[in-house]
Formats: C-alpha cells, sequence, structure tokens
C-alpha cells in the first residue's frame, strides 16, 4: 500500500523557477506528487504529516566528485559511513570517482563497487569511470563496456593525461559513445610537487607554490581539444580569476563545457593555511581571496555550473606530516551545507541559486533525475534551518576520516531531516 506524506509549513527552494517561498509538498511512491503555495493545505488526504516548522525544503545535494575508499582503503571511508555522512549533510545522490585501489577501470570493479554502495549505503550512489587504465594516462579503459556497467562519467580525477595525443583520443571515442569526460584542468608540470599557490604567503612559509597560471593552461590544452573533438567534457574544479575568461568563451562558442569548485575554494583562501595547517591542504590548493571572490560571482552568475564537496577522506597518518609531505583532501560530505550557509549569510549566493548548482546542475549535467523540487521528480529532499548555529568539533562527523578544515569553527546551516525516494533516512 502507498503512503501518502505531507510535509507543511516549509520554506519550498526551488532551483529550477528561482523561487524561495512558503509552500507544501506531498509525497507519494518514493517520488513528489503535488507542489503547493500554501503552506497548509486543507484538503490533502495523506497518511502522515511532518511540519516543517517554516524551515527550509529543498531538493537532496546531488555531490559530483565525492572519493569513496572501497576498493582498497576501506579504513579512510567505506560505502556505509560515506552514506552516513551524506544523509546527515542532505546529500541524497553522491557521484563517486574512480581514484581507488585499484583504479574502477574495469565493468568488475565498477560492478563490485555498485553492489556494496547499494547494499551500504542509504543514499544514492552513482559510479564514475577511470578514463585511462589504472589512471595512468596510457592506455583508454574500454569506455562503452563501462557504460553498459553503469559508469555515469569518466576522470582520471587529479591525475592530468600528460599525453596530449592519448587526451585527444579519449576525448574522440568518449564524442562518439555521448559519453562525458571530467578533466582536472592542470599544467602537470607547472604543478608537480606543488602545495601552496604562488605568491607572497607561500614565499614567507617557503611552501613549494605553484602558480594559478598552471589552472588556465591545462584549461586551454582542454579547450582546444575540445574543439576539435566536440566531446562533452566538466571541469571539476576552477579556482582562478584567470581561468574564467577561457571558460566564458567556451560556452559561448558553443562547446558541451560545463565546470565546478568545490565549496572549500569558494569559502576560504591560502591565508587559512596559517601555521602550516594541514587539514587546508586541498588540490588545486586554497587561491587568494581576489581568486575566491572572482569564483563566488561565476558561480552567482552562472558561469561555473556546479558546486561540490570533494570529499576526500585521509586518516591521521596521512595529514600529521610537514605541510609538502602531507595528503591533499578534506572530507566534506557533513560540512557541505553549512559551509555554503556562510556564502547565503554573506549575501553572494540566495538559496536558489546555490541549489541550482549544488543539486539541480550536477543532475541535469549526468541525466540523473533528481535535484527538482516538482511534481514527477524523486522525493531526494533535505529540510534544514539555515540559521541554526553551532561549532563543529571533527570528532562526531559519520565519516571514518576527519580531515575537516572547519573544525573547531562557528558554523550555520543544521540538517533536520534527508529523504531518499520518499523514505526518511536522517532526522
Amino acid at each position: 500500500m502507498t503512503e501518502r506524506t505531507l510535509i507543511h509549513d516549509a520554506r519550498l527552494i526551488d532551483p529550477e523557477r528561482g523561487r524561495d517561498a512558503a509552500g507544501a509538498l506531498l509525497v507519494e511512491d518514493g517520488g513528489i506528487a503535488h507542489v503547493f503555495d500554501t503552506p497548509r493545505p486543507d484538503d490533502v488526504t495523506c497518511d502522515a504529516r511532518v511540519d516543517a516548522g517554516g524551515k527550509c525544503l529543498a531538493p537532496g545535494i546531488v555531490d559530483l566528485g565525492v572519493k569513496v575508499s572501497e576498493p582498497g582503503e576501506r579504513h579512510k571511508e567505506s560505502f556505509g559511513s560515506a552514506g552516513l555522512a551524506a544523509a546527515a549533510g542532505g546529500v541524497t545522490t553522491i557521484v563517486t570517482r574512480p581514484d581507488t585501489d585499484p583504479a574502477i577501470d574495469t565493468p568488475e570493479v565498477l560492478e563490485f563497487a555498485a553492489r556494496r554502495a547499494n547494499a551500504d549505503s542509504p543514499v544514492n550512489v552513482v559510479p564514475m569511470s577511470a578514463l585511462t587504465r589504472n589512471r595512468a594516462g596510457r592506455e583508454m579503459v574500454e569506455i562503452g563496456f563501462m557504460l553498459d556497467a553503469g559508469a555515469a562519467a569518466f576522470t582520471d580525477c587529479d591525475r592530468v593525461i600528460a599525453d596530449t595525443k592519448v587526451m585527444q583520443r579519449c576525448l574522440t571515442y568518449a564524442r562518439g559513445l555521448g559519453a562525458l569526460v571530467l578533466a582536472h584542468p592542470q599544467d602537470p608540470g607547472l604543478s608537480a610537487g606543488a602545495s601552496a599557490t604562488s605568491g607572497k604567503f607561500a614565499a614567507l612559509r617557503g611552501l613549494p607554490a605553484v602558480t594559478p597560471i598552471a589552472e588556465r593552461m591545462g584549461f586551454d590544452r582542454d579547450m582546444a581539444l575540445v574543439e576539435m573533438t566536440g566531446a562533452r567534457y566538466h571541469a571539476d574544479q576552477v579556482t582562478s580569476a584567470r581561468t574564467l575568461p577561457p571558460l566564458e568563451r567556451a560556452k559561448q562558442n558553443g562547446f558541451d563545457v560545463t565546470a565546478g569548485v568545490s565549496i572549500h575554494h569558494l569559502t576560504l583562501n591560502e591565508l587559512d593555511v596559517g601555521n602550516y595547517r594541514t587539514f587546508f591542504k586541498v588540490k588545486p590548493p586554497l587561491r587568494s581571496e581576489d581568486d575566491r571572490r572572482a569564483v563566488v560571482e561565476a558561480v552567482a552568475s552562472g558561469l561555473i555550473d556546479v558546486i561540490s564537496s570533494m570529499h576526500t577522506p585521509q586518516d591521521e597518518e596521512s595529514k600529521r606530516l610537514p605541510f609538502e609531505e602531507a595528503a591533499s583532501g578534506a572530507v566534506a560530505l557533513e560540512t557541505l551545507l553549512p559551509a555554503a550557509m556562510r556564502l547565503y549569510h554573506a549575501g553572494d549566493l540566495d538559496l536558489p541559486t546555490l541549489w541550482r548548482a549544488m543539486a539541480l546542475n550536477p543532475a541535469l549535467r549526468l541525466g540523473l533525475p533528481g535535484g527538482r523540487l516538482g511534481a514527477g521528480a524523486p522525493a531526494d529532499l533535505v529540510l534544514f534551518d539555515p540559521d541554526a548555529p553551532f561549532v563543529l568539533d571533527r570528532f562526531t562527523l559519520r565519516s571514518k576520516s576527519k580531515n575537516t578544515p572547519f573544525d573547531g569553527q562557528r558554523m550555520e546551516g543544521r540538517v533536520l531531516g534527508t529523504w531518499v525516494n520518499g523514505r526518511r533516512v536522517f532526522g
């Protein structure tokens, strides 16, 4: 028997219509049956009612680029722990990276990961495939077979394919099969060994650094190849103001190109590294405040399409090292939403714009049904209080790894409930 649930007295955040207004939602058979413009529709027959108390109800976040360390490093993160962290953070779909050990580069490994995810995770898990064997940048994976096995997209993650001919062949084959390629725009020679962005701060700290021009150079090369092949392309992280003009030109020229950015590059800058705090070491390295501001404005204008957590779990042994030797990355499944609220409270981005970038656009780019708050969409939902204050304690995070740069920081924004296909998985 189908259960009908009415979530009423909500502040609906609809990224499709750019709407932020009071309303109610009827959930039936795992989907959204009806959206009401009135907070308390009285003539609705339902089996259960959820009083949202005037808090925000939005589509569940679709997080593009999450690392789950299965197979190979389950002690850092499993599908079970990542799923719990995602549910607590309002993330209803995690799109997983293939930078595992071994890399997800064959149908067998991808199917193994999908089975584990379906068995252990309370949220939707959509796997991506490596673009080359073992992410080594030499031999292309069987793109067609990987698509048949369920790969949503293809990426070598932060390992840039340095051989331009190999990258051109990958994009050509991907174009022929309609596959989406995610790339990390960076010149691999300039960025090798770098752990900070070049400038006065890195020089004073004596840190090996890379110029933001390396990102621009990598992006320019990839755009030339996209122009040559006509492939579908997504830049996983655009973090520098210098990359924005060529991104704008690529879109104006009609290339099938989108771009993303991590929440860390939107809310932190190079000075946050302070006295060699390795939890702030991410890839690419944190940028200048001018770059951060430019990228925030690019999200507001729609030039940058996607905001993601770039969740990268690292254990204590990997982070408790000198800054240049420490592993890059930060966990962010649970901190993505409250960190995004910093942009909202600062007046930089309104809630529909944030959810366009965190839910609607990634779903559209990958052809997924979520990210919407309309009739017929799956009931993947998050109920949250954007104003609830708290001090983050990293040891309360549900991720197995605790490497967050927000440890001990005052934040706002607390998830009150998460639903996946109409079933409440948190709150």
